[in-house]
């Protein structure tokens, strides 16, 4: 029987956190077994390419790349994976995918760009929401008059981001073998995630704010904990190095001379997912941090908890989906406007996002820090939790439901097979 051809151009091939959303997207489809799936390779910003090749257990993906669509062919169903200005209805039945916005609000293109397609799919509630609250006023170009408003007309499911069960997975300290012998604390908070443009406190990680309460917290101690950051500037390199360390130097010289800091470390070479989980699981990694400012789902924060550890987080976007008050350090704030240093095209100035409060995570990191064993029962609840709740086959059941529901049967093409009879003969 001929399955339905299922053409998805997306970054699978990249490393980046939009590669490894579309990594698993396709691999669920491939293995609903009901589409003839194929792939078109796409860039993602700067991020590096090749993923694939360098990855032996996703290199069959490659296998499925075809160099492009010929005029006039119309795949039955066609997903974009990617933002969605860049969605356009090339099949017979059209999907959008995107982790969404990380803001309260997104240009009016995004908006049209979902009501090209026929479905929408988004990584959290948060997402979701903003996208299905926005209006915008369409005017005519010319007179300025008011015609109509844009706003969302199609539908848009929720499906999040399942972790991989093969790849992270609690760990005894005797199956590491990471090494963080040059990290001379026992204890650890732990950030992963990029640096982004922004001043400080106003980078969309708010990596920089972080790193100064840890400082706050901790200076002139007798007893300091160690912050690691497994971040870089866009790529791994030696320049987004030397960036990341002048910024943390900046930030030292705020304080008085004498101080005595506790120490920032700084990961930025590229690590696998199995290196990834023994960073995770390491005896000197104790708790995850993040004040992120906001996510479309904060995949790196539901990995973390498969290793039973506490997490301190931002009580606001993407992540409160997975993220039990009860068993995570959830920090309060307001929302303030997106600081210009960090606007772009997609993050605009005139929405906002989340301010954590900074008594909330100075006291955060000294609870955790003092009283771990209370914290260290509420990750193994969180992990037991996200395990059985948040994994990827959780999440290709969910795929599977929703595209049954939604995509249409095709007409299939039949063999032509003419009655036999007795004919009269020719005389």
């Amino acid at each position: 029987m001929n399955k339905p051809s299922f053409v998805i151009s997306c970054p699978y091939d990249t490393y980046s956190g939009y590669g490894a959303r579309a990594r698993d997207i396709v691999k669920s489809i491939i293995e609903l077994d009901k589409y003839d799936v194929r792939l078109l390779s796409q860039k993602w910003g700067n991020t590096p390419l090749d993923f694939c090749s360098e990855n032996e257990e996703w290199s069959f993906l490659n296998k499925l790349r075809i160099p492009g669509i010929q005029n006039g062919q119309k795949p039955d169903v066609w997903m974009q994976i990617t933002i969605p200005t860049e969605f356009a209805p090339v099949g017979k039945f059209n999907i959008g995918c995107t982790a969404g916005i990380e803001s309260t609000g997104c240009a009016a293109p995004w908006i049209e760009g979902l009501n090209r397609m026929d479905i929408n799919f988004v990584s959290s509630n948060h997402s979701k929401k903003v996208f299905e609250e926005i209006k915008f006023e369409k005017r005519n170009k010319q007179t300025n008059v008011v015609e109509g408003v844009v706003k969302l007309q199609k539908p848009i499911e929720v499906i999040f981001e399942g972790f991989n069960e093969d790849t992270y997975k609690y760990l005894k300290p005797s199956e590491i073998s990471l090494d963080l012998s040059s990290i001379k604390e026992q204890f650890n908070f732990l950030f992963v995630g990029h640096w982004m443009q922004g001043a400080l406190g106003h980078d969309r990680k708010n990596v920089g704010a972080m790193i100064k309460y840890f400082y706050d917290t901790f200076n002139n101690k007798k007893q300091q904990p160690g912050l690691i950051l497994k971040t870089s500037m866009g790529r791994n390199s030696y320049l987004s190095r030397e960036q990341i360390l002048d910024k943390i130097l900046q930030i030292k010289k705020t304080y008085p001379t004498n101080t005595s800091f506790p120490n920032v470390y700084v990961l930025n070479g590229s690590l696998s997912d199995k290196e990834m989980n023994e960073l995770y699981n390491h005896p000197k990694v104790k708790a995850m941090v993040s004040i992120t400012k906001g996510e479309g789902f904060g995949r790196p924060l539901l990995e973390f908890c498969l290793s039973k550890k506490p997490l301190i987080v931002s009580s606001w976007s993407g992540h409160v989906d997975f993220c039990q008050p009860e068993n995570v350090a959830m920090l309060g704030g307001n929302l303030e406007n997106v600081h210009e240093s960090a606007a772009n095209q997609w993050l605009l100035k005139e929405t906002k996002w989340f301010q954590v409060d900074p008594g909330q995570i100075k006291t955060a990191y000294k609870d955790v820090f003092n009283k771990y064993k209370q914290y260290a029962v509420k990750g193994k609840k969180q992990g037991f939790y996200i395990k059985e709740n948040f994994n990827w086959n959780k999440m290709k059941e969910l795929v599977g439901n929703v595209l049954d529901k939604n995509i249409p049967d095709f007409p299939k093409q039949v063999e032509l097979k003419m009655p036999v009879g007795n004919l009269p003969k020719l005389k």
